[in-house]
């Protein structure tokens, strides 16, 4: 279960292990009715980083890169152009939080480190039977 900062329902993530553990899959489901995306995560061992590559049932994708840094994963996009003409970044960092749950806070940057708020929503595990 994914909530917005304010609380209220963001969405659902179903995240699992693929090829032998050496893929991170999520499955995203907006609350948003109608909005799917799916990510896959992985160490690239010839760059020393993690990547990703999210792509979403509106024919958007996005790739980004980075890694660890103590509790939070820290990934980056290359830079893009807006409508506006002017050059954007997009940083994306998960923090695990003591008490289980993940913050995702996506942010969208600008050439002089202006920053957008894009998402900010708290991951918290859904236990059922099979994970009980």
């Amino acid at each position: 279960m994914v909530n917005s900062k304010d609380g209220s329902p963001a969405g659902s993530s179903v995240i699992s292990k693929e090829e032998g553990g050496c893929v991170i899959r999520e499955n995203w489901t907006s609350a948003n009715a109608g909005y799917t995306g799916t990510s896959l995560n992985f160490f690239n061992a010839q760059t020393n980083q993690w990547e990703q590559l999210w792509v979403d049932n509106a024919g958007a994708s996005l790739k980004l890169k980075g890694n660890r840094v103590e509790n939070q994963m820290i990934l980056t996009s290359e830079e893009f152009t807006k409508a506006d003409g002017k050059p954007y970044k997009n940083r994306i960092t998960w923090t695990k939080n003591d008490d289980g749950t993940v913050r995702q806070l996506w942010e969208v940057l600008d050439e002089e480190g202006n920053v957008s708020i894009a998402f900010d929503g708290l991951y918290r595990k859904v236990l059922n039977a099979k994970n009980r």
